[in-house]
This record gives structure tokens, C-alpha cells and sequence, in this order.
């Protein structure tokens, strides 16, 4: 089995925020002396941060839960919960995080360090002092804490590569890399030998030095799903050139102006992007007995279709040619920008339409079989886990912001009587007219 994973989901919770706490001082001497609760501490959020000595998510194969602490509870004396500490979570550099379900992007980690907060902790509930004032200086009032963000977000590795080799199953890619680097991947005399991407740094004659991917090779129908490609597409997606790798000596059957519209052909139904990069032939197998005539014919097929690509003869088994092509695709690396995966595409000069737009309910009703009226909405939820009902005055506050949404009036509206059991959440009281 490999030991490469490089697309996972996990679950993330961070932290909830510390209850406040309703307390009163009692000291001697000192009477009358007022609320004295503190307020809930911070929840911890989740944050994700690249770990440069990471290379796959393997890490995350048999754990996919992470919950970051949640704050400690206001006391007395108007002493406030201690924060929780935020969680880390490390990945490695390459990684996107993204929603499971949306798909929306949260952030593109590719520099060592770099950090982004997925989830948010909760805020600390406010304890009773902060609900004093001249008309109410003793509240029997506290907040539970805020909870926590929690989500299921789906990491996608795409590898740190400047140039990248695309090509049929056994064109020679591997034994490419094995030469110019100092990688060691597996190769045989048999398609799909490599199964999963190989990275190798590559040093050219004057100096200079790029990172280069070897891909699992693609056949027809990659791009849908057919064969390895699909799985291993998605790391070309940051490489600023392309090397087509194409087998001149037609040792496997295949015509090599097939293999080449072929390939371009499923880099295009990936991704329209991927066909931007600057590209170059690399007609390998260049000491096979066939290998002269059928670049002759590649090369006036290319120029009857009215190609203009750059087209360099190499042997990867005997080291011929490679110095050439490795100097001029480190000049393409230099002098090619890097392409961003995400980016905002409107423009400065964007034409605003203005339209009414109603504002979004901040709670919905339904109506079960038994009769019991149901409210949800993120923001209700939200006042409803954050009040404590062990206090009167709380569930009075309770009853207000309702009011204050258009709860009651809302369900009068759709027929609720005096008496009807209305449910948020578990928690179920009776309406009253």
C-alpha cells in the first residue's frame, strides 16, 4: 500500500467560551457590596500552520478529529476565566483547506510557517457585574459562553514543484528524474509503475536549480477519472512549466502526434489554466531504431497544424541532450510567474447594479405532526446556547430578545394559540398570546 495520502476530510471544533458567573461580595464590614461574577474566558481556535519537514497528510489517515480546549468559567471576585490555548494543527507545505461540503476555499498554505485560523473560539459569557446598572445594581444575570466554530473541512495537498513531466505510462519520466536529480524513484518496464509523485531538485550546468515533479502518467480519459491521472492532476496545478514527455521510438504501439493532443487534450478538461504554462516537447527514446523517422513526422504534423512549441531530443537512458533542455527550462522558470491557484477575478472597474435586496430571516418556523411549533436559525441558536435558564432574570432576558426578533409576532402570524408548545433546540416552553 502507499504511503502517500494527499487528500483528506477532518472535523474541527474549536473552543468554547467560559460561562460568566453571577456572585455577589461578602465581605465583612462591607455591605450591600454587589455583583461580583466574572466573565467566561476565550475558547482556543483551531489554526493550521505548515510544517516544512511534512510531505504527505499521513498524519491525518486515523486522526481526523481535532477540538481545541474551550475557556474556563468566570468566579467570584470579579476574576475573569483564563483563555484556552488555540490548537495547531500542522500540514504540510502545498496544503488547501477548504469546506467539505461548499467547497469555499479558507486558506493556501505554502510557506513554511505560514498560519490561518479555520475556526474561531467562542467568546466568555459575561458575568453578572456586567449587567449592573442604576436601575437593576444587583442582576441576577450571566451568560454561558459563546461555542465554538465547528466544521468539516477537506485538506488537498497540490506538491511544491517549478516544473512538472506529463506523459503516457513508460515514456520515460522516472528514468528522467533518476538522471537529473538526485531522486530515486521506482522505475520497470511496466505502465503505472509510478503511483504517486516524485519530487527532485535538479542543478543545471551554470548554476541554477528548479524542483521537479515526476507525475503518475495519464492516459485517455484521465481527466474523468480513467486510469491514475485524476488522483495526481491536481500537483501540476503550481508548476510554472510543463515538459512533455513523449516516446519518439513508438516502442509501445502509440503514434507520438497521438500522445501529444492526447495529453493536452485531458490537461485541458482538468484545468483551461494548465495549458497557459509554457511547455516543451521532450522527445525521449532518441537511441531506438525508430526514433529519427517518426520526429521527422511529428515535427511536420506540428508544423502542418500550426504548432509553435519547442521541441528538444533527449535520451534519458543514455544521458543525451539533457544539459540543453534542463538550461532552457530553468530559463523558463525564471522568467515565468508563479500562477496564484485563487484569486478574486473582479475588476477594478466592475459596473455595480444596485437592486433591492430583503434582508435574511434571522429564524425559521416549522410545524411538526404533534402540533409543537419549531424555531431554528443560526443567530436564535446562538442566543438560546448562550442563555443560562437557572436564573429567572436570565430567561426574562431570553424572552425579550425573542420579542425583540419577531418571534412572537411571527408565530401569531402563522397561527400559533395560547398554549402551543414551542420548541428551540431541546428546550420547550408554552406560547403565550
Amino acid at each position: 500500500m502507499s504511503m502517500f495520502l494527499d487528500q483528506v476530510k477532518v472535523n474541527i471544533k474549536a473552543g468554547s467560551g467560559g460561562d460568566g458567573m453571577v456572585a455577589f461580595r461578602r465581605e465583612k464590614y462591607v455591605p450591600d457590596g454587589g455583583p461580583a461574577g466574572g466573565d467566561g474566558g476565550l475558547g482556543g481556535d483551531v489554526i493550521f500552520v505548515v510544517d516544512e519537514g511534512l510531505r504527505t497528510l499521513m498524519d491525518f489517515r486515523y486522526n481526523r478529529h481535532f477540538r481545541a480546549e474551550n475557556g474556563e468559567h468566570g468566579m467570584s471576585k470579579g476574576m475573569h476565566g483564563r483563555g484556552a490555548k488555540d490548537l495547531f494543527v500542522k500540514v504540510p507545505p502545498g496544503t488547501v483547506v477548504k469546506d467539505a461540503q461548499t467547497g469555499q476555499v479558507y486558506a493556501d498554505l505554502v510557506e513554511h510557517g505560514q498560519e490561518a485560523v479555520v475556526a474561531k473560539g467562542g467568546r466568555g459569557g459575561r458575568g453578572n457585574i456586567r449587567f449592573a446598572s442604576p436601575r437593576n445594581p444587583a442582576p441576577e444575570l450571566a451568560e454561558n459562553g459563546e461555542p465554538g466554530e465547528e466544521l468539516e473541512v477537506e485538506l488537498e495537498l497540490k506538491v511544491l514543484a517549478d516544473v512538472g513531466l506529463v506523459g503516457f505510462p513508460s515514456v520515460g519520466k522516472s528514468t528522467l528524474l533518476s538522471v537529473v536529480s538526485s531522486a530515486r524513484p521506482k522505475i520497470g518496464a511496466y505502465h503505472f509503475t509510478t503511483l504517486v509523485p516524485n519530487l527532485g531538485m535538479v542543478s543545471t550546468e551554470d548554476g541554477r536549480s528548479f524542483v521537479l515533479a515526476d507525475m503518475p502518467g495519464l492516459i485517455e480519459g484521465a481527466s474523468q477519472g480513467v486510469g491514475l491521472g485524476i488522483e495526481f492532476l491536481r500537483h501540476i496545478e503550481r508548476t510554472r512549466v510543463l515538459l512533455h514527455v513523449i516516446d519518439m521510438s513508438g516502442i509501445e504501439g502509440r503514434d507520438p502526434v497521438d500522445d501529444y493532443y492526447t495529453i493536452n487534450q485531458e490537461l485541458e478538461q482538468y484545468d483551461l489554466k494548465l495549458l497557459e504554462r509554457p511547455q516543451l516537447v521532450v522527445a525521449n527514446k532518441m537511441d531506438m531504431p525508430l526514433a529519427e523517422e517518426n520526429l521527422k513526422n511529428f515535427k511536420e504534423a506540428m508544423k502542418e497544424n500550426g504548432e509553435d512549441i519547442e521541441i528538444y531530443e533527449i535520451s534519458a537512458l543514455t544521458q543525451k541532450g539533457l544539459n540543453t533542455v534542463m538550461s532552457r527550462t530553468a530559463d523558463l522558470v525564471e522568467t515565468t510567474p508563479e500562477f496564484p491557484l485563487y484569486q478574486d477575478e473582479t475588476g477594478e472597474e466592475e459596473r455595480v447594479m444596485y437592486t433591492f435586496t430583503p434582508e435574511d430571516k434571522q429564524f425559521h418556523i416549522t410545524r411538526e405532526s404533534d402540533g409543537t411549533w419549531v424555531l431554528t436559525g443560526e443567530k436564535l441558536e446562538k442566543l438560546y446556547q448562550m442563555t443560562n435558564f437557572q436564573f429567572d432574570a436570565s430567561v426574562m432576558r431570553f424572552s425579550r430578545q425573542l420579542r425583540g426578533m419577531g418571534v412572537d409576532e411571527a408565530l401569531r402570524k402563522r397561527g400559533a394559540k395560547n398554549g402551543d408548545t414551542v420548541r428551540i433546540d431541546t428546550f420547550e416552553f408554552d406560547f403565550v398570546d
